[in-house]
């Protein structure tokens, strides 16, 4: 027997002697994972739920990921890859809405992706085994949905507001997202964290159990991000080959701290022929690419910064190989995988000493970690490696070497266990009515219609 998308049925487990589920849902509400990456709304999470769902499928998991659908003539149905499909689920307006607008629409999304999952069960679909979310958009909707499937609740939340809010004071979430997150952590049957680090974080600031929390790092694809010759990538972007780069890539927000890097470039000495390349970046980052203009403008550093705008993930191999060092100074990071991709294609690392950074980069053996949120501290070490040719070299090998226990296969295979392990044990029961899950699902249909 087969599923649905073609792949072979559940097999025995093994490891724990369970039978493999052979169907996932996978709920990205708010972000596909084919959009392109850098903008406000896309990063780690698309490149995990892309890479991850591939590799489940090739272990024989028919994978189904539900997005909302933000573009009416995108069909209902895409394949992503072999055995992984793309749903493209009716909630709100055929078009793009801000995730912050989305709260509302998350109990029209959870009834499309049950309907949908009704159709497909009366054209010979199997029933789903597991429910996985991302981010807490998609696990408030998975809550009603595993309920009435009666299936484990797996979240994995990325970023959460307590937690940035932490990091960066000035950062602004909604009380509804807040409030949902405290009660979500505690309702999923397991959440998976990307580092030990942010499983304390569950512990310390939501009170989760450390039971139910699962520490499975990300992974990176080797094949793509590897050592390769500087000259060739350079040559290809049309770079100049005896420039200095600095990378950074990813969003464009404050808590990126990207203000902090281009103002370390009027501190550092090492200033010839030096290039900060900035990738990533939308329409919808206008604003804050006005504000890191305005920074450069008034550091006097215009003429090193160049602003990129956003690359397909397909092409920053050539980006991370033709730079000289990748600098992260962001207020906070759950995991970073940049800082893997950038590593495993043998370039150095300096970045904030926060988040899963810190489980990730080696401090002074693959890259520096930088304690201080200010510009002095990251140009001594961004002039240090510049400087050093032999030392920058070294750094970058090391943390080529390191990040070879980081394969998404490695991520699939446990998140199998994991998901083996909750679809041995015992349908999931509905919360009782005074459950803090309910009541923050309340909150939210309240925020939604204004009450």
């Amino acid at each position: 027997m087969t599923t649905s998308n073609g792949t072979p049925n559940g097999t025995p487990h093994p490891a724990a002697g369970l039978r493999v589920p052979c169907r996932l849902a996978v709920l990205s509400m708010h972000t596909s994972p084919l959009a392109a990456l850098g903008g406000r709304e896309t990063g780690g999470m698309n490149v995990y739920v892309r890479e991850v769902s591939a590799e489940l499928a090739r272990a024989g998991v028919a994978v189904d990921v539900f997005t909302r659908r933000a573009d009416a003539a995108t069909p209902e149905v895409e394949a992503i890859s072999p055995g992984v499909r793309l749903i493209h689920v009716p909630a709100g307006p055929a078009e793009r809405i801000e995730k912050e607008e989305m709260i509302a629409l998350t109990g029209a999304f959870a009834a499309g992706v049950e309907a949908f999952a009704a159709r497909d069960a009366a054209a010979g679909g199997a029933r789903y085994d597991v429910l996985h979310s991302h981010y807490w958009l998609s696990a408030v909707a998975g809550r009603e949905v595993a309920r009435a499937w009666a299936v484990p609740h797996v979240a994995m939340f990325h970023t959460l507001a307590e937690v940035k809010l932490l990091a960066r004071a000035s950062e602004r979430e909604p009380e509804a997202r807040r409030e949902a997150e405290r009660a979500l952590v505690l309702d999923v049957d397991r959440v998976v964290a990307a580092t030990d680090h942010e499983r304390r974080l569950l512990e310390q600031v939501y009170a989760v159990p450390r039971e139910r929390v699962a520490v499975i790092p990300l992974g990176v694809q080797r094949e793509r991000f590897r050592p390769r010759d500087q000259a060739t990538a350079r040559a290809g972007l049309g770079l100049d080959a005896d420039a200095r780069i600095l990378l950074s890539v990813g969003r464009i927000e404050p808590l990126k701290g990207l203000d902090i890097l281009i103002q370390s470039l009027s501190e550092m000495t090492e200033r010839e022929r030096l290039l900060l390349l900035i990738v990533g970046g939308d329409d919808r980052a206008e604003g804050e690419l006005a504000r890191l203009r305005a920074v450069a403008a008034a550091a006097s550093v215009t003429d090193l910064v160049r602003f990129v705008g956003a690359v397909p993930h397909e092409q920053l191999d050539a980006y991370y190989n033709a730079a000289d060092v990748v600098v992260m100074p962001s207020f906070y990071e759950s995991f970073g995988l940049v800082a893997v991709e950038a590593m495993a294609s043998g370039v150095p690392v300096v970045a904030s000493r926060v988040g899963g950074l810190t489980s990730t980069v080696a401090d002074g053996r693959s890259g520096y970690l930088i304690p201080w949120r200010c510009p002095g501290p990251f140009a001594e070490k961004l002039d240090l490696l510049l400087g050093n040719d032999s030392l920058r070299r070294a750094l970058g090998a090391t943390a080529a070497r390191s990040m070879e226990v980081y394969e998404w296969g490695a991520v699939a295979a446990r998140l199998l266990d994991l998901y083996a392990t909750l679809a041995g044990d015992s349908p999931s029961s509905p919360s009782s009515p005074s459950s803090p899950s309910r009541a923050a699902t309340e909150h939210i249909a309240r925020a939604a219609t204004g009450a």
